[in-house]
């Protein structure tokens, strides 16, 4: 298990499709649960669907608001919302917008200093973001320590190794390294968290598929 750190995590993925949003709002519930309160980032998300009243109805968005017991907006969680599934600055463009980091940045402002900030990114962590910044550049101005999440097939010690090494290059702490099993395991040979703690020290934990996350945490600094 790890230890909390109240100040929050940012999410990221190994790729995309990993399920950032099903472990990130896990994430969540298992903070509140220890008597944190906790604030919910999804600073852009794309592949929205219009609403009745023309607004960007969200997925990940709406799940994480939904995790943290519908305390904040969906404006306050994720201010860009974008109809084409694709990454946000390019969504951004083709309904006139320019996508910025420092937008980003902003968004992700806490609205009380002393709440967990949990911020999930867009894809990987090397995927762009904005015109000017990608997924790497949002946690490091942010400092919170890194949650890694990995689809749990063929290929994700590989994925989860130069995921973890990406953000160790940017100065990053990486708190744990989940791996989600987004489709069922159909090899029982295949035992991807035994290979991964080989060749790393960092926590690793496995999320079956359609299972809840195990705990994570052990308890709050201070």
């Amino acid at each position: 298990m790890i230890r909390v750190e109240t100040s929050g995590y940012f999410i990221t993925g190994s790729d995309t499709d990993v399920g950032k949003t099903y472990i990130a709002c896990q994430i969540v519930q298992q903070l509140a649960a220890a008597g944190l309160e906790v604030e919910t980032r999804k600073p852009a998300e794309s592949g929205c669907r219009p609403g009745p009243g023309g607004e960007m109805l969200t997925n990940d968005a709406a799940a994480l608001q939904r995790a943290n017991g519908d305390r904040e907006p969906i404006e306050r969680i994720s201010p860009y919302r974008f109809r084409a599934a694709l990454a946000p600055h390019r969504a951004a463009r083709l309904e006139g917008h320019r996508l910025l980091i420092e937008n980003l940045i902003d968004a992700c402002s806490r609205d009380h200093a002393d709440r967990c900030l949990i911020v999930e990114g867009a894809g990987g962590f090397y995927s762009p973001l904005a015109e000017n910044g990608l997924n790497a550049d949002l946690a490091g101005t942010l400092q919170l320590p890194v949650i890694i999440v990995v689809h749990d097939r063929i290929g994700a010690v590989n994925q989860a190794l130069m995921t973890t090494q990406a953000v160790t290059s940017r100065h990053l702490r990486v708190a744990a390294i989940i791996l989600n099993q987004v489709t069922p395991i159909t090899d029982p040979d295949m035992d991807n968290a035994a290979d991964l703690q080989a060749h790393c020290d960092l926590p690793v934990f496995r999320c079956e598929h359609g299972a809840l996350l195990p705990p994570l945490f052990e308890a709050a600094d201070g």
